[in-house]
């Protein structure tokens, strides 16, 4: 074991029960070669990679080299997958452990396609280049677009192949999160029924997550409002830039808040709430209208998780956990809508801004009109002027909006930069984005460094970015898959 980059391992989820977790140690593989390190990211967890050559970095992010103070383990955890139940694990993943920054933050190091676990059932516990490159692209944008998200540390090469459709390049993933505790964590422990297990993972949840609620009156009742309101931020968040899971599982679902897992997400171009990108969704289950919807569902199934721990009387603690549920659609219906008021440059509510916002997004819909670039028109139409801007129905629209920014008490000036603030002019165009990885599995990496430097900045304007920006074709038929 070395330590040559400073890494700070205190791991804390190690120390939890065996029940928890599986201790197992990446599988080594042949050829490791780095392909990409997060330097940004590695300066925020205040790691040092100045000492160390391209070889050790390869080695330490696969694991062929453990660093010091590492404690692998699997996770153990259970979920809804499309509304089915079943026990769970990290299948192809394995937690290295817990770094801790100067501050005293702490973060999860997490390799993703580093081996078969107890928990991989048939899977080989790979990953292919492609879906890492991906789920680095994807989650690093989010972090850009300030969407709370795990981080991607580094990407590297096995030197080995993976069969998936056909023979693919193999890659592991570094991922950095605040923590890897999902509903389904909470799903896993509930199956079992055993009320000491899930004493212990409510215990080491407050104490990681939330410890300012330790001591409340209900704080089982307590945990459930935090993750309630986390999670309502970030599907907003995700309907505010366009974004679509695609696999809203529940052991996709964290505690944190975090958005987890970038398998077959993509960006919504032309504007539908029924968008599905996910070749595994067939049914539409997690198309982007429905994901408020199901947040909500997998919240209910975090609640009857809790219902042994809010009350000993079964029925009134269903009773408190029903009324917090429920509150989620009011809830989000109001950051919705202050969201959109954001979007479109507004500071105060009036009693009609649904139906402003409601008739945009239908003009938008039969339109067919990009959902990113409408809302950049209404910022700077010079620099958006495609012919779909003059028709007569949303000039109309446009002159009705005008009129609402009039009664904000605010100037003009302010109402754009509230929309800058919030309207991000780049996204990970799906067109741009398999361009990338196709020519990375052709081991050509030039367009993956330049496509990563223009999404930090999504909402500043850059030079050189129209073929970043544009709408190639049609995403209608669009699919994106899982990797596993």
């Amino acid at each position: 074991m070395e330590n040559t980059i400073n890494w700070n391992f205190d791991n804390s989820y190690s120390r939890l029960p065996d029940t928890f977790k599986e201790h197992i140690k990446p599988i080594a593989v042949k050829n490791p070669e780095l392909l990409i390190i997060n330097e940004s990211l590695a300066k925020e967890l205040e790691l040092d990679l100045s000492k160390i050559n391209k070889d050790r970095l390869s080695a330490l992010f696969t694991g062929n080299i453990l660093p010091k103070g590492s404690d692998t383990i699997a996770q153990a955890y259970a979920g809804h997958q499309f509304g089915h139940f079943t026990m769970l694990g990290d299948g192809r993943a394995i937690l290295i452990g817990e770094h801790l920054t100067s501050s005293n933050r702490r973060y999860d190091v997490q390799f993703k396609g580093s081996g078969k676990t107890s928990f991989s059932r048939n899977g080989d516990g790979r990953a292919a280049l492609g879906p890492m490159l991906r789920e680095y692209i994807i989650s690093e944008a989010m972090n850009a677009l300030n969407i709370p998200t795990t981080r991607s540390l580094a990407v590297v090469k096995t030197g080995e192949e993976v069969l998936r459709d056909k023979k693919h390049q193999g890659a592991i993933l570094t991922r950095i999160a605040s923590s890897h505790l999902r509903v389904g964590t909470f799903q896993y422990v509930s199956a079992r029924q055993n009320i000491n297990e899930l004493e212990t993972i409510f215990d080491y949840t407050i104490d990681r997550h939330y410890p300012e609620i330790r001591n409340t009156e209900n704080p089982a009742l307590d945990l459930l409002e935090k993750v309630i309101s986390k999670q309502c931020d970030l599907i907003v968040n995700w309907m505010r830039v366009g974004f679509i899971h695609g696999v809203m599982n529940t052991d996709n679902m964290t505690i944190s808040g975090e958005t987890i897992d970038y398998g077959p997400c993509a960006f919504m171009d032309t504007y539908d709430p029924k968008t599905v990108f996910s070749s595994i969704d067939q049914m539409g289950r997690y198309a982007y209208c429905n994901q408020p919807g199901i947040a909500k569902w997998n919240l209910a199934r975090f609640a009857e998780c809790l219902i042994p721990l809010v009350d000993k009387d079964i029925d009134k603690a269903i009773k408190l956990v029903t009324q917090k549920v429920n509150s989620f659609e009011i809830t989000y219906k109001q950051k919705w809508m202050e969201m959109m008021r954001n979007k479109l440059g507004l500071f105060s509510e009036e009693k009609n801004d649904n139906l402003l916002f409601l008739d945009l997004l239908t003009w938008m819909h039969q339109n067919k009109a990009d959902y990113t670039n409408t809302f950049c028109h209404l910022m700077d139409p010079q620099s958006y002027n495609e012919p779909i801007y003059k028709d007569v129905y949303f000039e109309d629209w446009k002159k009705n909006l005008k009129i609402r920014q009039l009664k904000n008490n605010n100037s003009y000036e302010n109402s754009i930069e509230l929309m800058k603030n919030n309207n991000p002019l780049i996204i990970p165009r799906n067109h741009k984005v398999e361009e990338v990885l196709a020519l990375a599995e052709r081991n050509d990496f030039k367009l993956l460094t330049k496509f990563l430097k223009i999404l930090t900045k999504p909402y500043t304007k850059q030079e050189d970015t129209s073929d970043f920006q544009s709408l190639l074709g049609s995403s209608e038929n669009y699919k994106t898959f899982c990797g596993t």
